[in-house]
């Protein structure tokens, strides 16, 4: 699928008043295509759910511009966009049956009762929202989502309650819809060992600001970790290193060829290169082609992976 899914330009968003608000986001300039998979990570307070409501359109920037699905009106694309927040608001007193009826209620011409139903399959019907566990408003929650058959789902640690088995089960659900429908997904989550299979667009949020932006197999390439007794790292860009007795083991982005003579070179996980760049937050940051956009006058850095 072809175009952008969410762009921003600035985007800053701070709550509270005067220089003692609180900035959420801050200078914020990235660009996500149509049609991906992206886990949005980063630290409790990083700026995820802000980023997450603001594309939602449930609330509005302080600073800079957002658009997505090609607007900057929330109001013109809230059809094309579903939105599962941390909290699954859901009306307690409505059964299961009464929840998936105003779906198909709220949503004429859109829905999709087959895919609802599969999702919300174990729900039973009957019982009322206010007696279900976390996992099944969670899964009553993404069947509402996906029944509406939107173009970009915004899910904000959607698996967080659920089992092991029932998180494999509803990502497995997740990526057959894009692979079926070209439906993007930006999913928040600290389960990054499951985001690494699941996700093939990444996005980093730390100190309200994008840190890492880009394809995930492409931020993975331009990373090597390098362990030897060689010290002297240049040209590369070092994000974190270490010494145990006389070892060095660095986790670097490359600037040109590794010197395999002095280094032995293994490419990191995902969960090694993202815990490594929390760990650094003085590391700059790296957007690939694709996620960068120009902001004003000055162009996001940008690096080919």
């Amino acid at each position: 699928m072809n175009g952008v899914a969410i762009e921003a330009h600035g985007l800053g968003r701070t709550y509270g008043r005067g220089g003692g608000g609180h900035r959420a986001l801050h200078d914020c300039s990235f660009r996500l295509p149509a049609g991906r998979v992206c886990a949005l990570v980063g630290p409790n307070g990083a700026g995820k759910s802000t980023l997450l409501n603001l594309a939602a359109g449930l609330d509005r920037p302080s600073a800079g511009s957002l658009t997505v699905l090609g607007s900057a009106t929330p109001g013109d694309v809230r059809d094309r966009v579903a939105f599962v927040s941390q909290d699954k608001p859901l009306y307690p007193q409505l059964t299961v049956a009464d929840t998936l009826w105003a779906g198909a209620e709220l949503n004429p011409g859109r829905w999709d009762r087959a895919t609802a139903d599969r999702i919300a399959g174990p729900l039973p019907r009957n019982a009322r929202v206010r007696t279900l566990s976390g996992g099944q408003r969670t899964r009553l929650a993404l069947a509402l989502a996906l029944g509406k058959r939107p173009e970009l789902m915004l899910l904000d640690e959607p698996m967080a309650d659920l089992d092991p088995l029932a998180r494999h089960e509803l990502m497995g659900v997740l990526m057959a819809e894009t692979a079926e429908h070209g439906t993007g997904i930006v999913m928040s989550s600290h389960i990054l060992t499951e985001l690494e299979g699941a996700c093939d667009y990444l996005l980093l949020i730390d100190g309200g600001r994008v840190r890492l932006g880009g394809e995930s197999d492409d931020i993975v390439g331009a990373h090597a970790l390098l362990t030897g007794r060689a010290q002297d790292l240049a040209p590369h860009t070092v994000v974190e290193s270490r010494t145990t007795g006389r070892q060095l083991t660095a986790l670097v982005r490359k600037e040109g060829p590794v010197d395999t003579t002095a280094w032995a070179v293994t490419e990191p996980s995902l969960e090694e290169l993202l815990l490594a760049h929390l760990r650094s937050p003085d590391a700059p940051p790296l957007l690939t082609p694709s996620a960068s956009v120009v902001a004003g006058a000055a162009r996001a850095e940008v690096a080919s992976a």
